[in-house]
């Protein structure tokens, strides 16, 4: 059975079973990296593709983050190209 609807809720589930922390945004530099320190293990740990990244990483992203992120989708504006965690 290769369901892709499947195999992208078990990687949620797995992602979210490492216990991410939310990430709400705001100006707080070293709170960021160490969010983003704190994902990329877990990204390594599953052995994340890079589009698995932003998907998995843009859904602990809360408050301001998850507005700035809707813009970033907003400017690049193409529907279909994927966004690579890296950006």
């Amino acid at each position: 059975d290769n369901d892709p609807g499947r195999d992208s809720e078990k990687r949620l589930e797995r992602f979210m079973s490492h216990k991410p922390t939310l990430f709400t945004g705001g100006y707080n530099p070293e709170g960021t990296i160490k969010w983003i320190d704190e994902v990329e293990i877990i990204f390594e740990a599953m052995g994340c593709s890079e589009e698995n990244k932003t998907i998995l990483g843009t859904y602990v992203l809360r408050e301001e983050a998850i507005v700035w992120w809707r813009n970033v989708k907003l400017r690049i504006g193409v529907e279909g190209v994927v966004i690579l965690w890296e950006v």
